[in-house]
């Protein structure tokens, strides 16, 4: 992996132009279809885009007109994967993958359930969830044809596309942002490179071997925030809601799960005090929650999650010391808690 750094994103992206998509991913997207014959005026006037906008270089949409566009193909064309892998990614399947990972308990079993339902989803490609040390690693695999030993990189948009999906949904689960630290590319640098750096992070290289997403290997064990509420909200919203080429920013569930994280669960400051604290009004604080599909009850839950997987990794603390220390007056209400937030037994999570 290549460890030349590029420029900053802030000096590619012009700030006014960061929460807008350029017109080159418009024409990336249709490529496939276009390809095929098929007339995308009517998909570009659904979506509130002039046609004659394509061949402008200049020009740009917003992330929502972008989303529209995304779920006319979907209507029209039955695939959510823009036409790009070997078979239809048919209507409906981002909803089913997002409902699949959401009570995964932690980022990794959610990427790892994320990756099983795109290889089976997707033809032709395979991610791989791989920790080395302190790194973690997603490599993204073409397979070849039946009877071909090898496949041809595909273009750099339908690597850009799946490693968008991955991220845009693991960092909605958590609230945070993905820290990505480099991005593989099979294939040479595509002209609009400058905007993945945007989209992805600044180390973007090309002509690898095989496409990888790297980050931390700690963000494995962030806990997931998100439950049936909010998932109907993002899914209204989606992808427009992960689109916009700017550094998404952690929202407000996030940053008191973090303060949370780091006192005894026994000090915990009621609601009041919590927006005392965050110099906020509770209705305001309430409102702020609210518009991430978010409760205080709910991040304190997703906190008490965290924490019980850092105490169990303790051999030396008995069940009783973590349920005690979690706030629980009886092991066992803590047992039928931590089976409702991963489905397993504490003692199953014990290394």
């Amino acid at each position: 992996m290549p460890t030349d750094t590029p420029p900053s994103t802030s000096a590619i992206i012009p700030p006014a132009e960061r929460a807008s998509i350029a017109m080159v991913f418009v024409r990336e997207a249709l490529a496939a279809w276009r390809a095929r014959g098929v007339d995308c005026a009517p998909l570009l006037l659904a979506a509130g885009i002039a046609p004659a906008s394509l061949a402008d270089d200049g020009a740009r949409v917003s992330p929502a007109q972008f989303g529209a566009l995304w779920r006319q193909m979907a209507a029209s064309l039955d695939d959510e994967f823009f036409g790009l892998a070997d078979r239809p990614m048919k209507a409906g399947s981002f909803t089913l993958l997002c409902h699949s990972v959401l009570h995964a308990g932690v980022l990794q079993r959610a990427l790892l359930r994320m990756l099983r339902f795109l290889r089976v989803t997707l033809d032709g490609l395979e991610g791989e969830l791989r920790v080395s040390g302190e790194q973690a690693c997603i490599v993204l695999r073409d397979l070849p044809a039946p009877g071909e030993a090898s496949a041809p990189p595909r273009r750099a948009f339908a690597y850009g596309a799946y490693w968008l999906m991955v991220c845009g949904v693991a960092s909605w689960l958590t609230g945070r942002r993905l820290p990505l630290t480099a991005v593989d590319f099979p294939g040479p640098e595509p002209a609009f490179s400058p905007a993945w750096r945007a989209v992805f992070c600044p180390q973007l290289n090309f002509e690898q071997p095989v496409a990888a997403l790297y980050f931390p290997a700690q963000a494995l064990h962030w806990p997931l925030l998100r439950d049936e509420a909010a998932l109907k909200s993002f899914l209204r919203q989606a992808p427009a809601n992960f689109l916009a080429l700017r550094p998404a920013r952690d929202g407000m569930a996030a940053r008191i799960h973090r303060q949370l994280r780091a006192t005894p669960p026994a000090a915990w400051p009621d609601f009041a005090s919590l927006a005392r604290q965050l110099h906020l009004s509770p209705a305001t604080l309430r409102r702020r929650l609210a518009q991430e599909g978010q409760s205080y009850r709910r991040v304190q839950e997703a906190a008490r999650q965290a924490l019980a997987m850092t105490l169990l990794a303790n051999r030396a603390l008995s069940l009783a010391e973590v349920a005690s220390a979690l706030g629980f007056a009886e092991t066992s209400a803590f047992c039928r808690a931590f089976k409702r937030w991963t489905g397993q037994r504490p003692g199953d999570c014990r290394p």
